[in-house]
């Protein structure tokens, strides 16, 4: 039986496994054959026919519903790319012809103009998937440097994992080796990749070398020392996966998935891969394009009110953490005669003298977050979100409180869940700041599109009446 699992696991490794939904270079392998086929049939089209009818317009849409999703293939041999698409290509134009010749559709096309573009076809395919091979170096270059990952457990499944992360092109991830507790003469040492240490000290090197995928490949009885570790890495921003399929309870985005072939499902991971991603990042720049058009009076205002109300800069720069717990500077309008960002910093309170009368208003009113619309066009944070906490405050609660560094899976926020249910303001107490978290967290399990239109829409109506801000 172990040898038949070596034998499959050997035998699925030659094929080309995906690269994940978060890789560019899988994306563009989605679209690319399906697009092209559709572009070289109306290029026929056009050169016979002198325009694109309605019968070439009802061929490309069944002609798209049939490739689409394109079939990876970076990881291939060349020869196996050839072969791969002419075979798939003869099934895919013997099922186009069937289907005009059943319903008699045929005579709607030109033959010449089907018969060089069936020909043509293949070969056009062929050439837009070297032309993605050929760029694709380039392309992994744009999305940044690659993830630094480590695989708990130096088992037959954790093994594979390496191998296959080895094996594949373009993923993206760098592998700096395993975790575990067992002597090594128990361990599966078949892997090239090295034994880094035992659990204790996983928590430790995650945070100091900056490792952003965990891959935790431990059997279902260890489920206590699953639990644990799972605890002492809610210290870190890094996104953890079971390999293969495991359920816990309070998942962050859980759900099934695939790296580099092997299943693997999210415990901690991010709402915002693939089109969700996009999705954020689009609404985030229109919204905010839009809002910084409209209150463009309102700033120039409030900046004069500022300048000439007390002594001191118009906007303070404040060192918040960001996204993967990464410290960025946040625009606000001056609103009290100190500008405070070192190790201690206190939090604004009730008839706090720190604050002017201007800056009262301001903070009341919020007015004073309006410039963080700049670092929402900046990337830095989001419209919606958790809200960022200044770095020092940061490094007091993530020892107070477990998860508290989860929030910065995703990127602070102007408003966020937890501002609109009641945490807005001095969160003097820590089951206060406990309820913030609590809300934090729900919203990066929850997230939605229309649920970021719900808290904007409610932040707008809070602030008219919130008599907590100060």
């Amino acid at each position: 039986m172990r040898e038949d699992k070596k034998l499959g696991l050997s035998l699925q490794s030659k094929s080309a496994p995906p690269l994940g939904k978060d890789n560019l270079l899988s994306a563009l392998e989605s679209g690319l054959e399906p697009i092209v086929l559709v572009l070289s049939l109306w290029a026929v089209a056009i050169y016979f026919e002198g325009d694109l009818p309605a019968p070439y317009l009802i061929l490309s849409v069944l002609l798209f519903a049939i490739t689409f999703p394109g079939t990876p293939r970076l990881g291939m041999p060349v020869f196996q790319v050839i072969g791969e698409i002419f075979v798939s290509w003869i099934w895919t134009a013997g099922l186009l012809a069937l289907t005009g010749y059943a319903t008699g559709y045929q005579s709607e096309f030109s033959r010449r103009a089907m018969a060089i573009w069936m020909v043509a076809a293949p070969f056009i395919q062929a050439g837009a998937h070297f032309l993605l091979r050929g760029v694709a170096p380039y392309l992994i270059q744009l999305q940044g440097p690659p993830r630094r990952a480590i695989i708990v457990g130096m088992n037959e499944q954790g093994v594979a994992l390496a191998s296959r992360v080895g094996e594949t092109p373009y993923s993206r991830i760098e592998l700096a080796g395993f975790f575990d507790d067992r002597d090594l003469n128990r361990l599966d040492a078949s892997s090239d990749y090295r034994m880094i240490g035992r659990l204790d000290e996983l928590s430790k090197f995650v945070r100091e070398k900056n490792i952003q995928l965990i891959y935790l490949s431990l059997p279902m009885a260890s489920q206590p020392r699953i639990l644990h570790i799972l605890d002492e890495l809610k210290d870190t921003t890094a996104s953890i996966f079971f390999v293969p399929d495991m359920f816990v309870t309070d998942l962050i985005q859980g759900r099934t998935g695939a790296v580099c072939g092997m299943p693997v499902i999210s415990v901690c991971e991010t709402p915002f891969t693939g089109s969700n991603g996009f999705v954020k990042r689009l609404s985030d720049i229109v919204l905010s394009i839009i809002i910084l058009a409209l209150i463009s009076p309102i700033l120039l205002a409030v900046a004069i009110a500022v300048k000439l109300g007390s002594p001191g800069p118009i906007i303070f720069r404040q060192r918040r953490y960001g996204l993967d717990g990464k410290e960025i500077l946040v625009y606000k309008f001056r609103s009290m005669t100190v500008t405070e960002d070192g190790a201690n910093v206190q939090q604004a309170t009730k008839n706090d003298r720190r604050i002017t009368p201007l800056g009262a208003f301001l903070r009341k009113t919020s007015i004073d977050e309006l410039p963080q619309f700049v670092n929402v066009l900046q990337g830095r944070m989001s419209i919606v979100g958790p809200r960022p906490h200044a770095v020092a405050h940061n490094e007091m609660y993530r020892k107070l409180i477990k998860g508290y560094m989860v929030r910065h899976k995703v990127k602070p926020g102007i408003t966020g869940w937890a501002q609109v249910n009641g945490y807005r303001g001095e969160t003097d107490t820590l089951d206060k700041m406990q309820g913030r978290i609590d809300f934090d967290l729900d919203y990066l399990r929850n997230w939605s599109l229309r649920l970021d239109l719900y808290i904007i829409f409610r932040t707008i109506r809070l602030v008219m009446k919130d008599q907590q801000a100060y």
